[in-house]
């Protein structure tokens, strides 16, 4: 393929899936030499697939990726590595123990004519990286001892060690001060100046505008258009261009009449473990009524997750705040706590958090009521059958007998059983932290109903999505969560999804 002018690498019908399921179909993008690609999108576009691919650490894709106008196809990391490419994830790959200096060079160490590591020529080295990026840290410093975004200048220079032509940086701001983004973003000016490429992630639009040279938008696995000129561009374009699907809800939620207010919670603040002064969640209040669905949205690093986890007794040590479970103040400080006053938890991951993947469909669904299967001080294993084949029945759970061991089914019913799990507790409240994550269209339908006949049955529910036509779908009210806050409050009636999109990139 014949090199294009400023064009340092080219995308072709770049697919790849995960199972049954399509990440990215057909994506196609340009880089442009000496510029900040910026890629927008909401939360399952795709963007930290594609730039796993391009960067190595998925070698096995469909199409074609050109650097340069030459085909290349990366094994590994330090495949794209010795082209030119490094990248920057959202969470730093470094190892806290060891010294700047030995970050940088792990796996590429330098040694003299006897074989001996040559530690003073690679301190020599790490200090004209650092002196490039305008830092002064000593080489010899621990990485345990830097802040995160002292940190981030670190992974820079790992990158400009190789000579990277491409730094892709996903999330780069997500965890670092105002002071240090402004660090950041020199940096940027001046790896540009140097010619190199930069690809961008960020959900924080007006620092993104401040940087971006133009715009590649996803949307649900698809490229859906770039803006070449970003000055040009508005905020409320990249909104568009980030949410702008029609919508075609697979599924509308019935109409409940609610009862009397279930859960209610008050100034919940949950800060940081390393630095206290800030926080993951500050001054969260709201309120769920007994068949009522609250549907909380955020884009990643929101605190959607550690809102949950707060709410079901998981960091109890350094929270703040009131919960209420039917006007009755309670404290959660364990997970035994949320449960004895009827809280519930499905979790993100249902193969890590909520199964134990080699016990049997009984044992899973038994394992948070297990008091409900004992008889004489012994585990009955006829009760627990019979409260196991109770739910396969009620929810329709697919498997030849409640003996099926929980990593023989598929994923929607391996999250019916994890659904099982916690309505064998009689739950007051449901958490339901991305319960159609990896799973098909069809049993995002058989999901989206369990919760609808749930909530009629007056269990009131909370839904955490990054999808937000689902959001939309399933949610009688829907609270938006940005930078530790919440930012947006949507009834049915005033719910679309730009609205919901601008208060999730405040």
């Amino acid at each position: 393929m014949e090199k294009k002018p400023g064009i340092f690498l080219e995308a072709q019908n770049i697919t790849k899936k995960f199972g049954g399921i399509t990440a990215l179909n057909n994506v196609n993008i340009n880089v442009h030499t000496g510029k900040v690609n910026a890629i927008v999108g909401e939360n399952g576009a795709g963007k930290s697939t594609l730039m796993k691919i391009l960067s190595g650490v998925y070698p096995d894709y469909e199409g074609d990726l050109y650097l340069n106008g030459e085909k290349v196809n990366f094994s590994n990391p330090k495949d794209a590595m010795k082209k030119g490419i490094a990248i920057m994830h959202q969470e730093l790959n470094l190892i806290p123990y060891l010294s700047i200096a030995d970050n940088i060079f792990l796996g590429r160490e330098l040694h003299n004519a006897l074989g001996v590591l040559d530690s003073k020529k690679m301190h020599k080295k790490t200090k004209e990286l650092l002196e490039r990026l305008n830092c002064n840290l000593n080489p010899k410093t621990l990485v345990s001892e830097l802040r995160v975004g002292e940190q981030q200048l670190v992974e820079i220079a790992k990158a400009l060690l190789e000579e990277a032509k491409l730094v892709i940086m996903d999330e780069p701001t997500s965890a670092i001060s105002d002071s240090e983004i402004e660090v950041l973003f020199k940096i940027i000016a001046s790896l540009k100046e140097q010619g190199v490429s930069i690809l961008y992630i960020s959900h924080k639009l007006d620092k993104l505008r401040l940087i971006a040279d133009r715009y590649i938008g996803l949307r649900d696995g698809n490229t859906v258009g770039t803006i070449e000129n970003a000055k040009e561009a508005s905020k409320e374009d990249l909104i568009r261009l980030m949410v702008g699907r029609d919508i075609k809800n697979i599924y509308k939620k019935d109409s409940v009449d609610f009862g009397d207010e279930v859960l209610r919670i008050e100034n919940i603040c949950l800060p940081k473990v390393i630095n206290k002064s800030t926080f993951l969640l500050k001054d969260i209040n709201f309120s769920v009524k007994k068949g009522e669905v609250l549907g909380l949205f955020g884009l990643m690093g929101a605190g959607r997750t550690e809102l949950l986890e707060t709410l079901f007794g998981l960091h109890s040590k350094i929270m703040s705040g009131k919960i209420y479970v039917e006007n009755k103040e309670v404290r959660i400080k364990s997970v035994r706590d949320a449960i004895k006053n009827g809280i519930g938890l499905v979790p993100e991951d249902r193969k890590e958090d909520g199964l134990v993947l080699g016990m049997e469909i009984s044992k899973n669904v038994s394992m948070a009521s297990i008091n409900n299967v004992v008889k004489s001080g012994f585990l009955s294993t006829k009760l627990e059958a019979d409260l196991s084949k109770k739910y396969i029945e009620a929810l329709k759970i697919k498997t030849p007998s409640e003996k099926q061991l929980s990593k023989n089914l598929s994923g929607g019913n391996q999250q019916k059983v994890v659904l099982a799990k916690w309505l064998a507790t009689s739950p007051k409240v449901l958490f339901l932290d991305e319960p159609t994550r990896g799973i098909d269209v069809n049993a995002k339908n058989e999901i989206y109903h369990l919760i609808n006949n749930l909530a009629k049955k007056g269990l009131g529910i909370v839904v955490v999505s990054s999808e937000l036509p689902e959001i939309m779908a399933i949610s009688d009210r829907i609270l938006v969560l940005s930078d530790t806050r919440i930012t947006g409050y949507f009834d049915q009636a005033s719910a679309n999804e730009e609205a919901i999109m601008k208060a999730a990139v405040v």
